[in-house]
């Protein structure tokens, strides 16, 4: 899997991906202990508020930002973006109000939702073999697990000798190295696209998204996800500090237990997939999740939270970990941008449903009730999930064009039938194949 580090375009991007979320870890962490000394025994409702904000940013921004992105030089968007990130997260150790946090958090993670689809989209242009691809997508996966893993162990530590705000010192110093790591490489520009007009633009990769099956059953899967997930960001805080009554550090020790069996996963996942279909990866990551989160609704002691919690990072990171792979074999390279734009806002739609929902079914209702509350809707969307994405699902497929006149260069060699005509080839949702093919 290390490999792929061998290409320097992708190793300075990976280690910019590395640097920034080590400092998000950091301000994840501080800004649970600011919430909770901000509003005591209401800090999930708060900080379940902010992460609400955050994914309304994230779903209102990136569809737009990566309709103006393919305009713009990849490498300027990805610094200037991680250069407001930075500014953002100095001034909040100077918060003194909540409505402060809610108004910095909107910034930051509209800075956010511009970076990482654009981010993403980059890569399959720096690594076009898919097995390469593939191995980029667990260290990409590891990557993201130093935010629950080393980052709250990093937290843990500096802890003891700093103050949480401290902390978001950290957060701007990943930002400013990302953005250096950036700079020091060049990166391929995006393949020009077919779609005029900002509006076209902007709502072009939700439609290809939500018209292929793949990726609706992707859609499902998340929602599973960001229930488990919920259930962990928004509500460790308040189950070990304010249920079982042990210090931040215990906090950041929890956190790190779901970091290590999504990092345990990530780091087993590219062989794994090389027998089994994503498919069935996908489905089994999110029924352990399901299972789970029922689960939570025993849990009594810390010594039985971090067993869980690692449970449901390994079912996190088999859910999300081959998403990247579904995207990519659903879109032309000039799409892909779009497509990943989508997977991010809509992605984070469920986070947007589930983060205020075991925030404020948390406190209204107690943290087992809170946990059933989650597993079920974790289950109907599982049974979604399974319905919509079919078994089978080749890549090249039958289908009949009844859009196109006979000298179209697209349709040389088809077959005419009464309806139009007929060929095979890799199939992708685009101006000429806009809806999904009937089976023959």
């Amino acid at each position: 899997m290390l490999t792929v580090l061998a290409n320097r375009t992708y190793r300075h991007l990976f280690l910019a991906q590395v640097i920034a979320l080590v400092g998000t870890g950091l301000l994840t962490v501080a800004l649970g202990l600011l919430a909770f000394d901000l509003a005591g025994a209401d800090a999930g409702a708060v900080l379940g508020t902010a992460l609400a904000i955050k994914m309304i940013a994230y779903v209102g921004v990136a569809p737009i930002a990566a309709a103006f992105a393919e305009s713009l030089p990849r490498r300027t968007m990805l610094v200037g973006l991680d250069l407001v990130r930075a500014a953002v997260a100095l001034a909040l150790p100077f918060v003194t109000a909540i409505w402060e946090i809610y108004l910095l958090v909107f910034v930051l993670q509209a800075a956010s939702a511009a970076f990482t689809p654009t981010f993403q989209a980059t890569i399959p242009d720096v690594l076009p073999d898919e097995k390469q691809y593939t191995s980029a997508l667990s260290l990409s996966r590891l990557a993201y697990d130093l935010e629950s893993l080393l980052s709250p162990v990093l937290a843990a530590a500096l802890l003891t000798v700093m103050t949480y705000s401290d902390l978001f010192a950290g957060t701007v110093l990943g930002f400013v190295a990302s953005a250096a790591f950036v700079v020091s490489v060049s990166l391929p520009a995006a393949a020009p696209s077919e779609a005029r007009g900002i509006y076209e633009r902007t709502t072009r990769g939700v439609r290809s998204y939500l018209a292929t099956p793949r990726l609706r059953g992707l859609l499902a899967v998340t929602l599973v996800a960001a229930a488990a997930s919920a259930m962990v960001i928004v509500n460790t805080v308040v189950i070990v500090q304010g249920q079982f009554l042990l210090s931040q550090s215990a906090v950041a020790v929890a956190l790190a237990a779901f970091g290590g069996g999504s990092m345990m996963v990530a780091l087993l996942l590219p062989k794994l997939l090389e027998r089994l279909p994503d498919r069935k990866a996908m489905l089994l990551g999110a029924s352990v999740l399901v299972i789970g989160l029922f689960g939570g609704s025993l849990v009594s002691d810390f010594l039985h939270l971090l067993p869980l919690w690692f449970v449901l990072g390994v079912g996190y990171s088999l859910t999300q970990t081959p998403s990247g792979r579904l995207l990519r074999r659903s879109a032309h390279a000039q799409d892909r941008p779009s497509l990943f734009a989508a997977q991010f806002a809509l992605s984070h739609c469920c986070w947007l449903i589930t983060y205020p929902l075991a925030g404020w079914a948390g406190k209204a209702i107690g943290l087992p009730a809170t946990f059933a509350v989650m597993g079920s809707g974790a289950a109907s969307a599982l049974w979604i999930a399974f319905r919509v994405w079919p078994v089978d699902d080749p890549q090249v497929r039958d289908h009949v064009h009844d859009n196109l006149v006979s000298d179209d260069p697209h349709i040389v060699g088809a077959v005419g039938v009464q309806n139009g005509y007929r060929h095979m080839h890799e199939f992708i949702i685009d101006a000429k194949h806009p809806s999904w093919p009937h089976p023959p």
